[in-house]
């Protein structure tokens, strides 16, 4: 199973000072360092996500990490054309099309690919007449998945916030949902990935969910690096991630 770093909080702290990494040469933390550091740590992608308000991550981050980081770029964005625009100059080797609001403190649950499928299809025709592949960012609902694959999206990121939140019998139903997710995605030729809420203590618990391509964390994984550093952050989500068997 593959590990996407979400670098977007190491940028949230730097806005804490700075507007932009261009504002002063003091501008810190770097998403790119942390980029390169997850690299360091066994990273498989590093995800950057560029939202309307730039609440963490600028532009200029994102540009800098797909010229200069050698791995695979994922490119969350909500879809707006503002955003298209940005990705059709960055050239991603993903875009994951998330919900957005100005009002939420991170994502707070899956797109609902059905309702917005006409607005969804110029956005991923446009992606993908310049080579980059598509996720949807959904709920592990099936017409979610159903829809996702009309759209010929090659990805699915199935949002895990639900399960995260829940613990008990609750957490168990949200398992049983991720894994009929899972195997229709699968079932379709669809890459299911998997992202939101996931950390150090409750990976295991999703691992009885199969077909599972890449999870991608973020939040959880710079917590840790604030005790012990980006790379063996990573290295230690690596080692956990080891014991699934798909």
């Amino acid at each position: 199973m593959l590990l996407g770093v979400n670098v977007d909080h190491v940028a949230t702290l730097r806005q804490a000072r700075y507007r932009t990494m261009l504002d002063s040469p003091n501008a810190e933390p770097s998403p790119f360092d942390a980029a390169m550091d997850a690299k360091a740590g066994g990273a498989d992608s590093i995800t950057l996500h560029v939202r309307g308000d730039r609440r963490h991550v600028q532009e200029d981050d994102a540009f800098l990490v797909r010229e200069e980081c050698p791995l695979p770029l994922n490119f969350e964005m909500g879809n707006t054309l503002e955003l298209l625009k940005i990705a059709l100059r960055l050239k991603p080797d993903f875009v994951c099309l998330v919900p957005e609001t100005r009002e939420e403190v991170s994502t707070e649950g899956g797109l609902d690919v059905v309702s917005h499928a006409e607005s969804l299809k110029p956005t991923i025709e446009a992606l993908h007449n310049e080579g980059v592949k598509v996720s949807l960012f959904i709920d592990p609902v099936i017409e979610q998945v159903n829809a996702s694959h009309s759209l010929k999206a090659e990805m699915i990121e199935l949002h895990t916030g639900c399960f995260a939140n829940a613990f008990g019998e609750e957490r168990k139903h949200e398992v049983t949902r991720l894994q009929k997710a899972s195997e229709l995605g699968h079932s379709l030729g669809i890459q299911v990935n998997a992202g939101h809420g996931l950390n150090y203590d409750n990976l295991e618990e999703l691992f009885t969910v199969s077909h599972l391509v890449e999870l991608n964390i973020g939040h959880s994984i710079v917590a840790r690096a604030l005790r012990v550093g980006m790379t063996q952050a990573v290295k230690e989500m690596r080692a956990l991630m080891s014991n699934y068997s798909g």
